[in-house]
């Protein structure tokens, strides 16, 4: 037992000598040389590069970029008029089962409101009672928040809404041109 003592407390005392720190401090550091440039990557000289391109005229390359947007833009165009619906938001004002409710809740929104015209739908087995037809969510909230002092459970959905202005391609029988 006395042996695991005194073992024990040269163990100790070992273990204390051997905390002290290795580095005496900065001077230690002082001589301290590295030369790592051999392995760092050369990049070249940036003034030479830019000597190295040809003079660009702005507005050569304003024309030319202006007229593949306007390029990107006839497309996207043609694409969008092309479709008959679009993605967008409009403002739910009754969703319910009931037909008469939804007949009387049509009727107080044009009463309280009769600048907003108001669309009724049936999805069976439930009837809504939709408000506008927005492109983007900001667009319906001044909306929402006039409704929503009469109709406080009315909230903003999206929905996929028809374009006004969209109109079928004409079918002709004339087949000429046609494989």
């Amino acid at each position: 037992m006395r042996k695991s003592w005194v073992f024990g407390i040269i163990v100790f005392l070992i273990s204390c000598k051997s905390g002290q720190s290795i580095v005496s401090g900065p001077e230690s550091f002082a001589g301290y040389q590295e030369d790592l440039s051999a392995s760092l990557p050369d990049y070249p000289d940036y003034e030479q590069q830019l000597e190295s391109l040809p003079a660009i005229q702005p507005e050569e390359s304003a024309r030319a970029i202006d007229s593949q947007l306007d390029a990107l833009a006839r497309v996207q165009y043609e694409k969008n008029t092309s479709e008959p619906y679009f993605n967008g938001f409009r403002v739910l004002v009754y969703s319910g089962l009931n037909r008469e409710e939804a007949f009387q809740t049509q009727e107080e929104l044009a009463e309280a409101f009769p600048e907003i015209k108001a669309e009724m739908q049936y999805e069976q087995p439930r009837y809504l009672l939709k408000v506008g037809r927005y492109g983007y969510k900001v667009e319906a909230l001044k909306v929402l928040y006039d409704i929503k002092t009469v109709f406080p459970s009315a909230r903003i959905i999206r929905d996929r809404i028809q374009r006004k202005d969209f109109t079928l391609p004409s079918q002709t029988d004339n087949a000429e041109g046609e494989n």
